[in-house]
């Protein structure tokens, strides 16, 4: 079995599936379509991050074997979920482990804009002192805006409550409210309440571009903004006309709408030299404490799926719990139509086969099924994945 783990994936993952047994290969960078097919062949198990993409293209090329990928980070917009899960392809990422440092990182920011802290830093360097408390402000009473309440929003909003900031956040989802946090009923008006304004919102396609010259006017003058989510929600150009304006006073910007993939390929931004602008390079989770834990949790899940079929907290296929194994297990992936359970059971009951366990889940289009079979009579795997509707079928021993 062979592991393939790209864009410098904390070595804790490298040691995980060692010792599990696999034959892991890392390399430092992302890699492009045609690179990616031809480094697949013969991968069981794909690790990335952010910049490699996995596209339909990619799966429609790659040769059968691949059996999970791993996003050691947050987002999975950079794979196709949908024909993963046709392929039979486990996704799997890390919901929580970076989620901290996010939060660390925007908070800090917004103590450093709030102080002008990196404008002080750069003077210094250059010998000027500038010892003034023109334009800097404490963040305690200051209202905060959070855009996006999941994992890291609200987090973020017990924190900043705890500097003594006024929290008002906007979801689409109804999400409990932290502490004293007010919701808002729309983005508008929070952007109308909000002195500083931070994006915490998901990779789906609808958010693309949704924050831009409207939403930037609609702020408050002289307010601040900050995106540590995804590059693609929000108009880098319409923020930095705003920013020399004067409209805003200050942004903190981590993920960008075009980014280098790799690390000697030059940045360039229409945010470049624009002062108070705190310009980091996707590093919101890239802390050590992140990275291991995220090495740790994504490599669990894919060494757990492999080696019980358990897709708990799978990102794309139906989401099966699976108990200790009581004879073989048979992993069935199928499409999600009437009459495939009935066929799999008459093929097991056709070889006298004895189902220890069963379950059943569905999901969309896909269907997965889990079945423990402990006496079976000879020709049963082979006849399984002949079952009509079938798209993979993996046998544990």
């Amino acid at each position: 079995m062979k592991a393939l783990l790209l864009e410098n994936i904390h070595p804790e993952a490298t040691r995980i599936l060692t010792a599990a047994g696999y034959d892991v290969e890392t390399r430092a960078g992302a890699l492009s379509e045609e690179e990616l097919v031809s480094a697949l062949d013969g991968v069981n198990l794909l690790g990335i991050r952010s910049r490699t993409h996995v596209t339909d293209n990619v799966l429609r090329r790659i040769p059968a074997g691949l059996n999970a990928i791993g996003a050691f980070c947050i987002g999975t917009n950079q794979i196709a979920l949908p024909q993963c899960a046709t392929k039979g392809v486990a996704v799997f990422n890390a919901p929580y482990s970076n989620t901290r440092s996010v939060v660390e990182l925007a908070m800090a920011e917004i103590v450093a804009m709030a102080r002008h802290l990196t404008d002080r830093n750069a003077q210094m360097h250059e010998g000027i002192w500038s010892k003034s408390a023109t334009g800097s402000h404490e963040v305690r009473g200051r209202r905060l805006g959070i855009v996006g309440y999941g994992n890291i929003g609200s987090q973020l909003s017990v924190l900043a409550e705890a500097f003594g900031m006024r929290v008002y956040f906007y979801d689409t989802q109804d999400r409990l409210a932290m502490g004293n946090a007010q919701r808002c009923d729309s983005l508008d008006e929070l952007l109308s309440k909000a002195e500083t304004v931070t994006l915490h919102v998901d990779g789906r396609k609808s958010n693309a571009g949704f924050f831009g010259a409207d939403q930037f006017a609609a702020m408050r003058p002289r307010s601040l903004f900050l995106n540590l989510s995804r590059g693609f929600v929000f108009d880098d150009q319409a923020l930095a006309e705003n920013l020399k304006s004067g409209h805003l006073a200050g942004a903190a910007v981590d993920v960008f709408p075009t980014e280098p993939k790799s690390a000697g390929e030059r940045f360039v931004s229409p945010l470049q030299g624009i002062p108070n602008v705190i310009l980091t390079p996707h590093v919101g989770g890239s802390t050590q404490e992140a990275q291991v834990d995220i090495g740790r949790y994504v490599a669990n899940k894919l060494q757990e799926y492999m080696d019980t079929g358990s897709t708990s907290m799978s990102v794309n296929l139906p989401e099966v719990n699976t108990p200790p194994r009581h004879g073989v297990r048979v992993l069935h992936i199928h499409r999600n139509v009437p009459g495939v359970m009935a066929q799999l059971n008459s093929v097991l009951s056709g070889h006298d086969a004895n189902i220890a366990f069963q379950a059943l889940s569905t999901r969309g289009d896909v269907g997965y099924a889990v079945t423990d079979v402990t006496a079976a009579t000879s020709g049963w795997e082979e006849d399984l994945a002949e079952v009509p509707n079938t798209i993979s079928c993996r046998v544990i021993r």
